[in-house]
């Protein structure tokens, strides 16, 4: 039988790993913007993302930049391999509670 001290420990690693899994950006459809980034092809109106392991997370892209850990590609900035979080665009002057400010974008606290 285990201890309740390696219990509390063994769950307590748990949840600090599933933050960081669920915090990356997620691979879905995108609208298209022009050409599709890297790893997505053209579906309609859509930029979807190919079947192969490697695809990234992407957003639009607003202005001229990414945010912090997002690269451009085209007309979306594409997460990188290393990247945490989320982004969302930024509307108004502030990001909701648990995100932050950069650039045009809002990204969310590890």
């Amino acid at each position: 039988m285990r201890s309740p001290a390696t219990l509390v420990v063994a769950l307590g690693l748990a949840a600090a790993c599933l933050p960081s899994a669920l915090a990356q950006q997620p691979v879905r459809p995108l609208p298209k913007v022009g050409s599709c980034p890297i790893g997505y092809y053209s579906s309609s109106d859509y930029c979807v993302p190919s079947k192969s392991g490697n695809v990234r997370g992407a957003i639009e892209k607003v202005g001229n930049g990414c945010p912090i850990g997002f690269y451009a590609s085209g007309s979306y900035c594409l997460s990188s391999p290393s990247n945490q979080r989320q982004a969302i665009e930024k509307t108004g002057n502030g990001c909701p509670i648990g995100w932050f400010s950069s650039g045009r974008y809002c990204l969310q606290r590890r």
